[in-house]
């Protein structure tokens, strides 16, 4: 099939959704499909066989994108509607892909050309708006809520990226086909580092002996960056040759968090390194000691967990819905979401190597089990054959 994707996210970019995107294309090009994907300016090259990006024009000033919701969307989501729309006039594609919000810009174009349509839903798009702060005007959120329920029963399929996702979804229709395919594809092609390159980022970043505690993702308000600073001071007075590093990030949020860990006395323990291409993940992974998800909100799950499930390495995490939909405590040390809960949850997997070492390696074999390539490529082959025959028979 000629596929037609429309994802309004800045591709590629090393974080959730972009990611999530990507792995999703790497499927469709492993099953003979074709891609040409709409998407915005921003974003570093990707070359697949059998993909090929359409950007929209430079808007000028805009040269980054937050996550979630933000002003600078609205113009940007403008252009990619009007680029999928001459996409459409010009080539024959046998449906269309979309992702986010570019759902309701897929109602809009299967109905003009009849074209089926195939929404991934990473998100409720309502409850996007609320836990990034985005706004707080009832009015605005219940247009979105409608927006969401339209895309949703409008669609002629529906990936959903987690189970609450999935059962929003069932919420809002009855008709539509709807399939779950975790977002917990990893690039398994990374090769591992060596200990040379180890030792080298431990030195770069003066870290010493002692342990070192690793978070990887954005630092939008939802991850519980704050709750995290909070938990230092304790752990510190433990361990005090104990450092904290934090991958991700823009420019403005790290200069934030960096003053309150002046303020609490911590900013020496903590490493801000900003944003890492995807290929020097692995050797900050192995540098960890223990990995974090302090995450304070939110139900959709961290595409992060998968990653940090296959790397073996124990995981400290907050015990709230958007987790334990992947977490147990088998597989990770799952703590309130305070800072004294993470404070305490270090404090236990310092003491107790063993144990720590034990939860690493119970939550590798699990992913292993249930969230390997192998595993997304079956269900991401599953979903598409179906929405094959679907085509075939409209065609018919």
């Amino acid at each position: 099939m000629k596929i037609l994707m429309i994802a309004p996210q800045p591709f590629m970019e090393e974080r959730g959704a972009p990611f999530a995107i990507y792995h999703h294309i790497k499927a469709l090009l492993c099953m003979g499909h074709t891609v040409d994907l709409v998407t915005y300016h921003i974003g570093k090259p990707v070359e697949l066989p059998g993909l090929h990006i359409f950007r929209i024009p430079t808007i000028p000033g805009i040269h980054q994108v937050k996550v979630g919701p933000s002003m600078a969307k609205f113009p940007l989501d403008l252009l990619v509607f009007f680029v999928a729309l001459w996409r459409l006039c010009i080539t024959r594609y046998d449906c269309m892909h979309t992702h986010e919000e570019a759902g309701a810009m897929g109602v809009l174009l299967s109905l003009i050309f009849g074209r089926k349509h195939l929404y991934y839903m990473h998100s409720d798009l309502s409850q996007q708006i609320v836990s990034s702060e985005f706004t707080k005007n009832p009015f605005i959120i219940h247009c979105v809520k409608l927006i969401q329920k339209l895309i949703v029963r409008k669609a002629h399929g529906i990936i959903a990226i987690c189970p609450d996702i999935e059962r929003t979804a069932r919420g809002m229709t009855s008709k539509t086909p709807i399939h779950m395919i975790e977002n917990s594809a990893v690039d398994e092609n990374l090769p591992a580092p060596t200990m040379e390159e180890v030792l080298q980022i431990r030195e770069e970043l003066a870290l010493g002996t002692g342990p070192v505690l690793l978070y990887t993702g954005t630092l939008e308000s939802y991850q519980g960056i704050d709750l995290l600073i909070h938990s230092i001071p304790a752990v510190y007075k433990v361990f005090p040759d104990i450092h904290y590093v934090l991958v991700g990030g823009q420019t403005a949020q790290i200069e934030r968090l960096s003053t309150m860990a002046k303020e609490f006395g911590v900013y020496d323990a903590i490493r801000f390194i900003g944003q890492k291409p995807l290929a020097e993940m692995p050797r900050y992974m192995a540098l960890a000691d223990i990995l974090l998800s302090p995450r304070s909100k939110g139900t959709n799950t961290p595409l992060k967990l998968y990653t940090y499930l296959h790397s073996g390495k124990p995981i400290l995490a907050t015990e709230i819905y958007s987790q334990t939909q992947v977490l147990s405590s088998e597989t990770a040390l799952l703590v309130p979401p305070t800072a004294d809960g993470l404070a305490e949850g270090a404090i236990a997997l310092l003491r107790n190597p063993q144990w720590a070492k034990a939860l690493g390696g119970n939550g590798r074999l699990f992913a292993e089990e249930h969230y390997s390539w192998r595993v997304f490529l079956k269900k991401s082959t599953y979903v598409q054959e179906e929405f094959s025959a679907d085509l075939l028979e409209m065609a018919a």
